[in-house]
């Protein structure tokens, strides 16, 4: 199997997204330590290094949280080369376990049970928002409507980034309450 790797900066500077040519995962999933990730054996390859803070794994990139300590001058590269070596060498992303990880994510289906107002949020989440946040190298998931206030977690290079209160406030909530009038406000659960 034949694959590239590339690798972009992501709003966030500790953060550095590296896409695959290709799909490498059907699901999303952020991981925060070695412990968290036994579901990933790519993940659990990547908090082999010191300096790996947090790992976030979309369909079609890795983003990659680093301590500060280190510049990714020196690491982005050897990165995109053990990535590509990882699914070229048909090794697995991830595997199945008893239990889901929480952070796990993928599309919001809507379902019947689902009201109305969720349904809105649900949609414009999935068609617009998390494209747009997944060119950053993260993602949003969202947690739950009550009371008019939308919460959602913030992951991948999206949590911990100095511009994510601003995505959130003047993104995300404009966007929803361009779409539903009815929320008051959008809150990131950490």
């Amino acid at each position: 199997m034949s694959i590239d790797v590339f690798y972009e900066s992501t709003p966030n500077p500790q953060s550095m997204k590296f896409v695959y040519t290709q799909q490498i995962a059907n699901e999303s999933a952020q991981f925060q330590s070695q412990a968290d990730a036994a579901r990933s054996p790519l993940a659990q390859k990547l908090f082999g290094f010191p300096w790996a803070k947090e790992v976030f794994i979309g369909p079609y990139f890795v983003t990659i949280t680093k301590q500060e300590w280190v510049d990714w001058e020196m690491i982005a590269d050897p990165l995109a080369n053990l990535l590509k070596e990882h699914i070229e060498n048909e090794e697995p992303v991830f595997i199945q376990l008893e239990t889901a990880s929480p952070t796990q994510s993928s599309t919001y289906d809507v379902s019947e049970d689902d009201s109305p107002m969720v349904q809105k949020i649900k949609h414009v989440l999935n068609t617009e928002v998390r494209p747009a946040v997944a060119m950053d190298g993260g993602d949003i998931v969202f947690q739950d409507y009550k009371d008019g206030v939308v919460y959602l977690n913030m992951l991948g290079a999206c949590s911990g980034c100095p511009s994510s209160t601003m995505t959130l406030k003047q993104g995300v909530e404009s966007r929803l309450r361009a779409v539903v009038p009815e929320i008051k406000e959008v809150v990131q659960v950490l």
